[in-house]
């Protein structure tokens, strides 16, 4: 069993930055990739970035040249550090990492970013 939880949501201007953290606690049995994704009213969830357990981040084309994903040194948090936000990027944002084999993702419950104009 592993839990993700998330901090760091809030409301911004647009222009403005956030920087949003995921941590996880439980079985963690290796050194796995984690992830961002979000949602927003009315739209299907869409992932956002993602880091691999080397290190080598990825990053949906909205999100490139704004957003930074990285973890800490003890590969136990997940940090999404988003500059320049849009009222576009209101959405709910989920941390996910990947479950047993075979099985559905572990989820975050998820924190709230809403971006004025």
């Amino acid at each position: 069993q592993v839990q993700l939880v998330e901090s760091g949501g809030g409301l911004v201007q647009a222009g403005g930055s956030l920087r949003l953290s995921c941590a996880a606690s439980g079985s963690i049995f290796s050194i796995i990739s984690m992830g961002w994704y979000r949602q927003a009213p009315g739209k299907q969830r869409e992932l956002v970035a993602a880091i691999t357990s080397g290190g080598s981040p990825n990053y949906a084309d909205f999100a490139k040249g704004r957003f930074t994903i990285s973890r800490d040194s003890a590969k136990n948090t997940v940090l999404l550090q988003m500059n320049s936000l849009k009222p576009e990027d209101t959405a709910v944002y989920y941390c996910v990492t990947p479950g047993p084999p075979g099985k559905e993702p572990y989820w975050g419950q998820g924190t709230q970013v809403t971006v004025s104009s």
